[in-house]
């Protein structure tokens, strides 16, 4: 990872780059106004890689108790191959521990080996197959699972998710 790199919770400031990495990446992409609805999504927990200040990659998930999944996972283009992908990965990971997530599942299509490859190195496994899963093309999505999280922060707070 670039060591100007920064990995940090999603704001509302960062919906336009968001989703303009999000058009970059994905022939279906979301729209603006879903990542808007994210950010008021109680479930939804997004962060965002910036690199001299620009938003240059995003991780999302839901969660909801101990069961959390991926939504999307995104890097431009110009920036893939330098840790970004991972550090978004691992980050997510951490964040939905802290949150009380035993584990998180996410689809990949079945063509794109760098990021199941990259899920594997993580501890994801496959466990299954969505048929003609993605719009664009009817392309299977492989359904993968990972319940070896890593431990959570004693010390995390959030002030949503903080109960008196």
């Amino acid at each position: 990872m670039p060591s100007e790199a920064v990995i940090r919770r999603m704001t509302d400031a960062d919906v336009d780059a968001v989703a303009a990495v999000e058009a970059a990446t994905f022939p279906t992409p979301w729209s603006r106004d879903a990542f808007a609805s994210e950010m008021r999504n109680a479930a939804a927990r997004y962060l965002v890689a910036e690199v001299g200040g620009r938003v240059v990659g995003f991780a999302g998930a839901w969660i909801i108790l101990d069961e959390s999944h991926v939504t999307n996972i995104a890097v431009l283009k110009d920036h893939r191959g330098q840790g970004l992908g991972r550090a978004l990965t691992a980050g997510l990971m951490q964040y939905l521990s802290n949150l009380g997530a035993a584990y998180v599942t996410l689809e990949v299509r079945r063509s794109n080996i760098i990021a199941q490859t990259l899920y594997e190195s993580l501890g994801f496994i496959r466990l299954g197959v969505r048929k003609r899963y993605y719009e664009d093309n009817g392309e299977d999505a492989l359904i993968m699972v990972c319940d070896h999280m890593p431990p959570a922060d004693p010390d995390f707070e959030e002030a949503e998710t903080v109960t008196e």
